[in-house]
Order: C-alpha cells, then structure tokens, then sequence
C-alpha cells in the first residue's frame, strides 16, 4: 500500500511539472530586419559605453540597441555575456541578424557585430569612428574571428 501511494505520488508530481521550454528561433524575416534596422545606424559616431542613437554606440551598446528595437530581445550589455547566450555556429551557417564575435583586445569575445550576409557585418568599431559594414574575409578580422551565435526569442 505504501508502495502505490509514492507511486501515485511521483506520477502526479510529475504530471504537475512544467515542460522545459525549448528556445524558438527568430524566423528569417525578422532577423533580415535585424540586419537591415542595424545598417540603417551607418554614421552613428563610436562612444566608448554608448548604448543611443543620438549619442553613440559602442560595440556591445550598438548590437543591444538594434535587438531591442527590432526584435523586443534584451541582450546582455558586454559581448562576452552576449557571447555566452548561446551555442556557437558554424560559419556555413551564419545568416542575416547573427552575432559575430572578434578578439580585438587580446580578450576572447571583446568585439561583436551584426551579421549582414556575404561574410560583412556591421558594427561599431572604435574611438574616432562611426558605425560601418566591414568584410570577415579582410585579413584583420579574419585573424580575430571568435566565432558567432544566433539569438533566440528566450534570450
């Protein structure tokens, strides 16, 4: 009898419990719009801990800007807690609206990007300069390429 009774008691504490959700991927319109919304900010002056429009954008404070103003998604503020989000992607795999990473400062995950397809991402590079799409095949970002994630619409 006791037996049945933690039987009947694991099956309906179990019958109770909430099933794992599973990240949903942002479907490809939606992430071409990340691509295309983060290309409009070309020009934007770099401001080092910039996070606006109006004022600038770091790196880390651009890519924020572009997915909650695209997608609703807060993202981390640093890119190594961006870079941590998600498992990595193949670079067969990459399509508008992933986050490409580069070790610019001799620290894994100390740049990110918004990829824009053709192997270009857009990003907002350093002091003295404004938002641009440059080129992962450029020798300089091909040496510093940490790799990319995707976000999904749990991050």
């Amino acid at each position: 009898m006791q037996r049945l009774c933690l039987t009947l008691l694991i099956l309906l504490l179990g019958a109770c419990a909430t099933p794992a959700r599973t990240p949903e991927p942002v479907s490809g319109e939606r992430m071409n719009e990340v691509a295309l919304y983060a290309m409009s900010l070309a020009d934007t002056p770099y401001r080092y801990g910039g996070s606006s429009d109006d004022n600038g954008f770091d790196c880390s404070g651009f890519v924020q800007h572009v997915y909650l103003n695209t997608l609703n998604i807060k993202l981390p503020r640093t890119s190594v807690e961006m870079s941590r989000m998600s498992a990595g992607l193949d670079a067969g795999q990459l399509r508008p609206g992933d986050l490409v990473f580069f070790n610019t400062r001799q620290q894994p995950f100390s740049h990110v990007g918004i990829y824009v397809g053709d192997e270009r991402f857009v990003h907002s590079p350093s002091s003295g300069k404004a938002i641009v799409v440059a080129n992962m095949r450029d020798k300089y970002w091909r040496a510093r390429y940490d790799g990319a994630r995707r976000v999904t619409s749990m991050n």
